[in-house]
């Protein structure tokens, strides 16, 4: 390799993406290995989810090669409404249909700020849950191509509060005046990123909780102690090594996600434990635009006197899709999931004439059906005898349409049905797995 050019990036600083190159000025390549290489660091390049569209182009002249990477960049600045249901999901909110539950607000990203892949986010929520938070996350410290850091504050308040899981269901307090709940925190982190796909991480945070005396006398097992506030310092060791061939919805390659993590409570204001867990998924193309997708995650809490706030399994981020309406607890849990998806449509572009600015008026648009099975398993040895689908294989499968657009937004309506017996049609954001 003679010379790397970099093209169209009028923000973006050049080290920002010739630090995802595999290869290096110098490098001896063999022909028939030439396209492969530099379509593998165009999606590199690409998954830094900073540009619209990354393309290459090269010269061959006595052996010496120079290569163009073309890039144009997206808008860095945007405003995003926030107008969401108070609840864990559509279908959970639909079932009290309470138009008070309703959060509203704007989150202000600033992404690549100062050309250097760096983040600043602001987050203001009003409405039934109150959010602040601020964040701020730079990739290279100066001197640096490998570590960086992120810092941020979070303050959550709400109307409302889940104070107990009864029957696999959330049970909430709403307090007339004033709020229930509220949490605070701050948190900083060490990243040693080694490339876009590769990561690791260490994170300390110290946490504030509080709530109001009705809730210790609803359920004293909520923080599992006589007091109405508890203080925490969380320490966080994670790796990611994320080969997907797109970040937002990926058709080939793998993911793979650890860590550990322990809780040190202050003033004997709870019972310190540790969390660990993995995940690893396999995506896979198929002849006649079909792809399959296959992957497990399991997580493990290792303590004592587990409070029912800490309790948590299957039901938040992590779910067996067709029991979206039931929250299930428990110290340790294992999930499998899969899922064989057709191509419908993919277009790369649709033009907007109306609007010039090149970074807003294309938009993709791709179209995809899948059907899926998954499977869970919760280990509760505290609080099973409250919830019945503790210690019982969870089933659940169904069909989905997949629609995947924009700014890497990916929508779901997905028609299921469980072991149980129950059936229904839900809408999520984001990839399922």
């Amino acid at each position: 390799m003679q010379e790397v050019k970099i093209q169209g990036n009028q923000t973006t600083k050049d080290f920002v993406i010739l630090r995802e190159l595999t290869f290096a000025l110098g490098d001896s390549v063999k022909t028939e290995d030439l396209d492969n290489l530099l379509e593998d660091n165009r999606k590199r390049i690409y998954n830094l989810r900073l540009f619209h569209a990354v393309n290459y182009s090269y010269t061959c002249d006595a052996g010496q090669v120079i290569v163009t990477y073309q890039v144009q960049e997206r808008a860095y600045l945007y405003p995003i409404p926030i107008f969401d249901f108070a609840d864990r999901n559509f279908n959970a909110w639909l079932e009290k249909k309470d138009l008070r539950r309703i959060d509203y607000g704007f989150t202000l990203t600033r992404r690549n700020f100062r050309g250097r892949n760096e983040d600043v986010r602001l987050r203001l929520q009003h409405g039934f849950n109150r959010r602040i938070e601020l964040s701020y996350r730079v990739p290279y410290l100066a001197g640096s191509r490998t570590f960086g850091y992120e810092v941020g504050v979070a303050d959550y308040r709400s109307h409302t509060i889940n104070y107990n899981i009864l029957n696999n269901r959330q049970h909430f307090f709403e307090q007339e005046k004033g709020m229930p709940i509220n949490r605070t925190s701050i948190a900083a982190a060490v990243v040693h990123r080694q490339s876009v796909q590769r990561q690791s991480a260490l994170r300390l945070s110290y946490n504030h909780e509080e709530i109001s005396d009705t809730i210790v006398s609803l359920n004293p097992d909520y923080f599992n102690t006589n007091y109405t506030n508890r203080n925490y310092i969380r320490l966080d060791l994670t790796r990611v090594i994320n080969q997907r061939n797109t970040f937002a919805y990926p058709l080939t390659g793998s993911y793979f996600d650890a860590g550990i993590g322990h809780a040190f409570f202050l003033k004997d204001t709870g019972s310190g434990f540790t969390t660990v867990r993995a995940k690893y998924v396999k995506y896979m193309a198929l002849p006649k635009k079909f792809y399959y997708t296959i992957g497990g995650e399991v997580q493990t809490r290792l303590g004592s006197d587990f409070a029912v706030t800490d309790n948590v399994a299957l039901g938040y981020r992590s779910l067996v899709r067709g029991y979206e309406l039931y929250v299930v607890g428990g110290q340790h849990f294992g999930l499998f999931k899969q899922g064989l998806s057709r191509e419908l449509l993919n277009i790369k572009g649709i033009h907007l004439k109306f609007i010039r600015n090149p970074k807003l008026n294309t938009i993709p648009l791709a179209l995809y059906l899948n059907g899926f099975t998954d499977a869970g398993y919760t280990i509760d040895n505290i609080y099973e005898a409250r919830n019945p689908l503790t210690n019982r294989l969870l089933i659940g499968g169904g069909i989905g349409l997949h629609v995947v657009t924009f700014y890497d937004i990916v929508l779901r309506g997905e028609y299921t049905a469980n072991r149980e017996g129950n059936r229904g049609l839900y809408l999520n954001m984001g990839y399922p797995f």
